[in-house]
């Protein structure tokens, strides 16, 4: 795809999967046992062919900057590149007060590529995609933009942009999370909710924002601005892709349509439970798709102590445990460990994710929890149990997840 140019926006606070965002960007947050959010798009636009990509960040950028400039590394010899791009303040003294604005800021890369189409895709989902799949379907509509939908029931269309389509897939109309969402042509249970991902023709993509940018009243938002105006002019194609009919090679037909927004704390937990399920809704293991992410030199998982007869077996069940980590005489059950992990005996962990780094103390118990990176969970500390006592001192979210933010450091439990 050397004539289309990605531009990922992944400048988001992520503010609902706060503490884990508290020193990183919502796509820098870690998922999965190793890997950042900001993988699976990246990993989905190479998978797919397209390597001129651009990222463009704003909000505590660094971590990410960092994962991208050592662990994305294309080759510059046939012009292939994954660049973070900061931002410049190109158009003023004045930050990105928007999506939209963020494309206008950086006009100037579009203008250095000259390309044919613009992928404008958030850095922030969880989900597998061919996205050549999608821009063919945008070409051979000669459409200046195309919208990724994927249906969802009726009911929950209230928390996402549905999109009306006519018979031949062409948006008549858009509303952002509308009371009554309007159902799909042929299918009066569910309704076509936006993805937040755009195919667009390069001529149109400038137009529009550049037209945004001097409306005063503007939000500078795609699907409050760009999406609505360009839908209500009857000289602009727009259409739309229906995600769930993309095809991953190697994928169960299970997974087909599989999309998470990861933006809130029970999101993001839920989303991790689904990948050690017995039959997991999301597959990381298909070699015809990998998840490519950087990788980091530890040794291999270790398990030491067999001893059952004193409760003292370092073992995991239903459970992803990354590289370098330590099981030693612990239990683990459907949980995720991130790279450096270290369990002590007599501890049990159960469906939690632990970041990189974390310590747990002998006779611990954890259940529910997500623990940010270089956290020490002292000897004899039960944590998830006591949804009361443990609001007192961490987060826990509206469904009972406990979360405890990096580098904090705990009393005694004992």
């Amino acid at each position: 795809m050397e004539d289309a140019l990605v531009m990922i926006l992944a400048g988001g606070v992520g503010s609902r999967l706060r503490p884990l965002t508290l020193d990183r960007a919502k796509p820098a947050v870690p998922f999965g046992g190793r890997y950042r959010i900001i993988d699976f798009v990246l990993s989905n636009f190479v998978n797919s062919g397209f390597y001129k990509i651009k990222v463009l960040t704003q909000y505590k950028a660094d971590s990410m900057i960092n994962h991208i400039s050592r662990g994305w590394r294309l080759s510059e010899m046939l012009s292939h590149y994954v660049d973070a791009v900061p931002a410049q303040q190109r158009r003023g003294p004045h930050w990105y007060s928007g999506s939209a604005d963020a494309i206008y800021q950086n006009l100037n890369l579009i203008d250095d590529a000259n390309p044919r189409d613009i992928c404008v895709f958030g850095g922030d989902h969880i989900y597998k995609m061919d996205v050549a799949q999608m821009l063919k379907h945008h070409r051979d509509r000669g459409a200046e933009l195309t919208v990724a939908a994927i249906p969802v029931p009726l009911e929950e269309g209230t928390q996402f942009g549905i999109i009306e389509v006519d018979a031949e897939g062409r948006i008549i109309g858009f509303e952002e999370k509308p009371d009554n969402p309007r159902p799909m042509p042929n299918d009066p249970t569910r309704c076509l909710a936006s993805m937040g991902n755009y195919i667009f023709g390069s001529q149109a993509l400038v137009r529009e924002v550049t037209r945004d940018a001097e409306d005063e009243n503007s939000a500078h938002d795609f699907g409050k601005n760009i999406v609505t105006r360009m839908v209500q002019d009857a000289d602009c194609p727009v259409f739309v892709y229906d995600f769930s009919t993309n095809i991953i090679p190697g994928q169960p037909l299970a997974e087909q349509g599989y999309w998470r927004d990861v933006g809130s704390i029970d999101a993001y937990w839920q989303s991790s439970m689904d990948l050690v399920a017995l039959s997991p809704q999301f597959d990381l293991y298909n070699p015809k798709w990998p998840i490519r992410t950087r990788y980091k030199h530890y040794a291999p998982a270790k398990f030491v102590h067999d001893d059952p007869d004193n409760n003292r077996v370092g073992s995991a069940v239903n459970s992803m445990v990354a590289e370098g980590v330590i099981v030693s005489g612990g239990l683990i059950r459907n949980s995720i460990l991130f790279p450096r992990v270290r369990v002590n005996s007599y501890s049990s962990i159960e469906e939690s994710v632990l970041f990189t780094r974390v310590q747990v103390g002998r006779h611990a118990r954890l259940r529910r929890c997500v623990i940010d990176k270089d956290v020490e969970i002292p000897p004899y500390a039960e944590i998830g149990f006591n949804l009361e006592e443990d609001r007192r001192r961490f987060t826990v979210s509206p469904e009972g997840v406990v979360v405890i933010p990096k580098g904090t450091t705990l009393e005694d439990f004992e």
